[in-house]
């Protein structure tokens, strides 16, 4: 049961009162501390698009998504945090009916049709204060952009070797790949200002400077081609199984080791290797650590999902429901992952110490068979990272869906965000910041 208490943001920094709270007691199969929440909305005016209407459809009252990742420094603020916002608002074509209100006739024949009812969003890096009134306001925004200034967009990229998707306006006007589109979603800031940004389509993981131009975009090896022309350097540094992604399932996550020489991503799924069934079905994620100076991969393990019937505001049988998020390092190799469905989320606190290195192997092989994606770990004497369960949403009924940030405040509370969709289906975006879960720098 919810129970609630009065205070302010002071208490939660200096851990001198309490906290509004949210008190869950422990259950026996979890274990849990007890664990506080306090929740933090915002009618921030930068946070507004407007409403798009298609044409004998639905209104929609769009708003900025900021919560696809989130980020906070050991020298920020202790209240503030940074976000990104991902491509803009998109709807499958398969879900025109239910969110447009209308069977969308130019998605009719279109495989893989996604609609985007304002193209010209730029991805955004958003500096976010959380304030004693429990609202919060966005105190900065960085525009990612190209090195000659130009605002990146949302667009899908030319790519040849990963699938994608074919994009069209509000009004079913198809719209251009683009060498600038980039799905932002971790990110990570670091000492000097710079920021590594995770993306979800190419995919690929970039270096962007403090102004929010893009140094260098790390793409799978032999895909380089797919962005000649572009202006921002791109190098082919990360693994080609990558390239196999299934669509919109690539790296939603970062972080970096606090003394910022290795970076880590996750991705969002399993791998559609050989083939889309192998992804459907699989259970096994690959994880990859990077040493930052030279951008070598170091290190891949194995992190396996959870079944998908033990998310118990939305249990299913479907595989590839539970996804990948958010990734925090909370010392070297001890890692925080935010394992989700749409409506229940679990954080799962994991050592690479303990997981074995599969980086360099035949696992990283196209031609193996059968694939990782497709062997059960026990079998290929592979042990994948341990998971310690800090949290499941599940026992939080005011914690909305689809949370995709998470970031440790000045005393070690833990702030989560979700991503709202650019509000398409009428959601917000709400912040929550929790005491107790166990998850501590190290």
């Amino acid at each position: 049961m919810l129970t609630l208490r009065t205070g302010g943001l002071a208490a939660l920094v200096l851990g001198t009162a309490t906290i509004a709270a949210a008190t869950v007691q422990p259950t026996a199969q979890e274990n849990f501390k007890q664990i506080q929440a306090r929740f933090y909305t915002s009618d921030d005016t930068l946070l507004r698009i407007g409403p798009f209407t298609f044409e004998g459809g639905k209104t929609l009252n769009l708003t900025v998504g900021i919560g696809s990742g989130a980020w906070r420094g050991p020298k920020d603020p202790a209240n503030v945090i940074w976000t990104v916002g991902d491509r803009g608002p998109n709807i499958a074509c398969s879900e025109m009916k239910e969110i447009g209100g209308l069977d969308f006739a130019p998605c009719k024949g279109v495989q893989n049709g996604r609609v985007y009812p304002t193209p010209s969003y730029a991805p955004s890096i958003y500096r976010v204060m959380l304030l004693d009134d429990g609202t919060f306001r966005v105190t900065d925004v960085i525009t990612l952009k190209d090195r000659e200034g130009t605002p990146l967009s949302g667009m899908l990229n030319p790519l040849k070797t990963a699938a994608t998707e074919n994009a069209m306006d509000g009004a079913g006007k198809p719209l251009p790949r683009e060498l600038n589109g980039f799905d932002a979603e971790g990110i990570v800031r670091l000492a000097d200002g710079t920021f590594w940004i995770g993306d979800e389509n190419g995919p690929s993981i970039a270096h962007f400077s403090a102004d929010g131009r893009m140094i260098v975009r790390h793409v799978p090896q032999g895909t380089e081609g797919e962005f000649a022309g572009a202006k921002y350097d791109v190098k082919g540094t990360l693994p080609a199984i990558l390239a196999r992604r299934p669509i919109n399932r690539g790296i939603e996550s970062m972080a970096a080791s606090p003394d910022e020489n290795f970076l880590y991503f996750i991705t969002q799924n399993a791998l559609a290797n050989p083939d889309v069934k192998a992804y459907q079905q699989a259970k096994n994620i690959r994880l990859f650590k990077i040493e930052r100076a030279s951008m070598k991969v170091v290190g891949e393990y194995v992190y396996t999902l959870d079944d998908p019937s033990t998310f118990r505001r939305d249990p299913s049988k479907r595989q590839n429901d539970p996804r990948i998020s958010e990734l925090m390092a909370i010392g070297l190799d001890r890692l925080v992952v935010l394992e989700r469905t749409e409506q229940t989320t679990k954080l799962y606190e994991v050592d690479l110490g303990n997981a074995t290195n599969i980086a360099g192997t035949r696992w990283d092989d196209a031609a193996t068979a059968p694939s990782l994606e497709q062997t059960a770990v026990a079998d290929a004497k592979i042990t994948p990272v341990p998971k310690t369960l800090r949290l499941d949403t599940a026992d939080f009924p005011d914690i909305v869906g689809k949370t995709e940030g998470m970031a440790l405040l000045g005393n070690g509370s833990l702030a989560i965000i979700n991503d709202d969709d650019f509000g398409i289906a009428g959601g917000r975006t709400q912040i929550v910041v929790l005491r107790g879960t166990g998850i501590a720098a190290r």
